[in-house]
């Protein structure tokens, strides 16, 4: 069966990125599964410590091994913006390919050692996971926003990546160039997108040599997606295009059978409206830009 890291090799080399995508409930994971297997795509599922405290630890990671021993797909579950060292371990020990350990709202060097510390714990626990840690602060919501989070840091330079790479071990690194976390409602009404700091990204891959991760991608310009990815980012986040794709289908269903009480029968609608989502940017994702451009 194909590892994670073997994943993000493979789409390294090939200039495309594995798609990551929040799920709180089952109908988000029957998109993202139906999604990936329509294209035989990878994908990462991610949960947040919120939404594994609402799905259960332990039962979001069985359910991912059943569809990935059933379907024999290559599709990976990952502990998002893990912010405490005992959840992160509790992760690890329900098998998780990757955990996302989250100290970039700490001081820089606070953040080293925390970093460090939940790497050394997380490799103790199974040396397979994958430890991916962030740095400079990129907002904390997934929601629709009206203004951007406050308190934004100054994006990361190539040298702090470099410093933190090398004094934490972390094998995947989320930087900040210019993304944030959540959509505005903005953005919504068409009124203007989220736009990357290019360069800076290249610049990044090049002094660490590591796989990035792209938090916050919902709401962002695709062109700018298409050229990070040929910068050197190998993961893309999306949930808020997703959590706003599950209340259109969730109002529409409802609308259109206002006297329906079968819960799946309604929720049938959200799966659709969120696999159209999940199959548009995982297509962009998985297209190295020179196609695209080309065609």
């Amino acid at each position: 069966m194909l590892t994670l890291i073997d994943a993000l090799n493979a789409a390294s080399e090939s200039r495309v990125a594995i798609g990551h995508f929040n799920v709180s409930d089952l109908v988000a994971f029957n998109a993202i599964v139906g999604a990936a297997r329509e294209l035989k795509r990878p994908a990462l599922v991610g949960v947040s410590e919120g939404e594994r405290e609402f799905l259960g630890v332990t039962q979001i990671a069985a359910l991912v091994r059943s569809v990935r021993e059933e379907f024999g797909m290559p599709i990976f579950l990952n502990a998002d913006h893990s912010h405490s060292l005992a959840k992160a371990e509790e992760a690890a020990r329900a098998g998780f390919d990757e955990v996302l350990f989250d100290g970039s709202s700490l001081p820089f060097e606070e953040n080293v050692r925390t970093t460090r510390r939940a790497v050394e714990a997380i490799k103790s626990i199974n040396p397979a996971i994958l430890v991916e840690g962030e740095i400079g602060y990129i907002g904390s919501s997934s929601d629709v926003l009206n203004e951007p989070p406050k308190g934004m840091q100054p994006l990361t330079t190539p040298e702090e990546a470099m410093e933190f790479m090398e004094k934490t071990g972390v094998d995947v690194l989320a930087p900040a160039v210019g993304n944030m976390h959540g959509m505005l409602a903005s953005m919504l009404r068409g009124e203007g997108e989220k736009r990357l700091d290019l360069p800076r990204i290249q610049q990044i891959k090049r002094a660490t040599g590591v796989h990035l991760t792209l938090h916050g991608g919902s709401g962002t310009n695709d062109e700018d997606l298409g050229s990070a990815i040929a910068a050197g980012i190998t993961i893309i986040h999306i949930n808020t295009e997703l959590r706003v794709a599950w209340r259109r289908g969730i109002e529409g269903a409802l609308a259109n059978h206002p006297g329906t009480v079968v819960p799946y029968k309604l929720l049938a609608t959200a799966v659709e409206v969120i696999q159209e989502v999940v199959l548009a940017r995982m297509r962009l994702f998985s297209t190295p830009r020179e196609e695209r451009l080309a065609s």
